[in-house]
This record gives C-alpha cells, sequence and structure tokens, in this order.
C-alpha cells in the first residue's frame, strides 16, 4: 500500500562510498535523516552488478520503515566518481568497471523506480548548503572537502553547478590535493602549523578564482577545525561543515526532490 505524509515529504538518500553503503529517510523540510541509517559493506569486488544489489538491499530495509516515502517515489543515489549525464567518467575507491557505466540506468532497473544520481562531494556540498553550514547564504558557496584527496562542490544561490573538481587545481606545478589534502598531511608528517601554511596557499588561490561569499571545511579534519582554520587569512569566511556522515545521504535525497520536483 502507498504510504502518504501530509505533512511534509520524504526522500530516500543512498550514499556509496568505497568501504561502506549507508542510506536513510529524509524530511526534506529539515533535512533531517529519520530512524537509524542503515549501512552494508561495499561488495569486493564493487562491480556495477554486486553494489546495485546491496542498494536494493538498503533500500527494501528502509521501506518497511515508518517514515518511508510512496512505493514508486525516486532515490538519490550519490556515487564517487564525475557523474556527467547519468554516466560515469572516472571511479575513485570502487571498481574500474564503472568507468563509462550509465549508472543512473543501471540502478533504475535494480530499483524498479527513478533515481537521481550524483557526485558524492556534490551532493554533501548541496546538503551543507541548504541545511547545514551554509545555509540562507546567497553567492557562491564553496564546500571543500579535505580527506584522501580534496572533494569540492560549487553552490551559487542554492544551485548546484556540478563535477567542480577544484581538488585537480594545478599549483606550484602540482595537483593540489597531492599537496594540501589531509592525506598530504599525514604522509609528510606535518604539524597543524605546516599543514596551515598549505592550506593558505591552496585557499587563496581558490578564493582568487571565484570570489565566493563562504567557504565550508568537510571531511574528518573538520572535526580539527580550531588547530588550522583561526590561522587561514582570507576576504572569505572559512568555517567547519555540520552535516558530518549524514551529508551525502542527505544531498543525495535533496538533488532528486529537485530534480523530480517534490514538494518540500
Amino acid at each position: 500500500m502507498s504510504k502518504k505524509h501530509p505533512s511534509s515529504a520524504t526522500v530516500i538518500g543512498i550514499d556509496i562510498g568505497g568501504t561502506g553503503i549507508k542510506g536513510g529517510i529524509v524530511e526534506l523540510k529539515t533535512g533531517e535523516v529519520l530512524g537509524e541509517r542503515y549501512r552494508i559493506d561495499t561488495p569486493s569486488p564493487s562491480t556495477p552488478e554486486a553494489v546495485a544489489k546491496v542498494v536494493k538491499a538498503i533500500v527494501d530495509e528502509l521501506m518497511t520503515r515508518e517514515h518511508a516515502p510512496d512505493e514508486d517515489a525516486p532515490v538519490g543515489i550519490t556515487f564517487p566518481a564525475i557523474i556527467s549525464h547519468g554516466v560515469s567518467l572516472s571511479a575513485a575507491n570502487v571498481d574500474q568497471s564503472w568507468i563509462n557505466a550509465n549508472v543512473d540506468d543501471i540502478f533504475t532497473k535494480e530499483l524498479g523506480r527513478p533515481v537521481q544520481v550524483m557526485n558524492d562531494a556534490d551532493a554533501a556540498g548541496l546538503a551543507e548548503a541548504r541545511y547545514g553550514a551554509g545555509r540562507k547564504v546567497k553567492g557562491t558557496v564553496l564546500v571543500i572537502t579535505l580527506g584522501t584527496g580534496i572533494g569540492s562542490a560549487f553552490i551559487h544561490d542554492g544551485i548546484l553547478i556540478p563535477n567542480v573538481e577544484l581538488g585537480h587545481l594545478e599549483l606550484d606545478g602540482f595537483d593540489a590535493e597531492s599537496k594540501a589534502s589531509a592525506s598530504a598531511r599525514e604522509r609528510d608528517d606535518l604539524t597543524w602549523d605546516e599543514y596551515a601554511v598549505r592550506l593558505q596557499r591552496y585557499f587563496s588561490h581558490v578564493e582568487f578564482l571565484f570570489s565566493p561569499e563562504l567557504f565550508i571545511i568537510g571531511g574528518g579534519i573538520s572535526k580539527r577545525s580550531e588547530d588550522y582554520l583561526p590561522q587561514l587569512k582570507l576576504r572569505t569566511p572559512i568555517i567547519p561543515a555540520e552535516l558530518a556522515n549524514n551529508a551525502g545521504i542527505v544531498g543525495g535525497a535533496l538533488q532528486a526532490a529537485v530534480h523530480f520536483k517534490i514538494t518540500k
């Protein structure tokens, strides 16, 4: 039987990562994940067929819950790759057989319902801009995640400009993420002061290129923001992200809601 929620709309968001695939039911008005997230380890090898089956298992479980959306409601899915018109142009931390695969078609067929697929960093950035640290900020908001590499999301007046790979800007002859990511700090055994020098160079360059209204810093290292953010001298305010590990789920659900014009 179809479930109705007259007071609010909900959408399922699925966040696919290299080690785990997690999903939740997102209440669109607030961006809250209702109930517990549901997680299954990413299969090995993480081929399209294997990953699709895990995604279906997560969706099936979430659909048994009290706040589940209608049976034919779309699902928002984040994927660790450059996504163009539903096709994966890369494959970060998943099987290389995903390259040039039509991710949209694969999940639509497996789930038997509409899906909206997007890059995982874009999803996290969109969620932060709408519900998190960037809510109600007009103009350009850049969400930068510092982790194994540098992920980025470009949002202007609440609208996502997808697939902006600011971690791969060339800076001083190097790919920026090879010097300024969180993994680079660990690899080079940098103190926080030394790492802040690298971040200053990177963020000054990005600020010059885009003149954003706000930088939001995500990734696990954002929990230590007090160790390096106060040392950065920028015109642009720079603050830590708020949504933590729910950002991908929330952003994926939000993008599906926008694409399929679900009432929020």
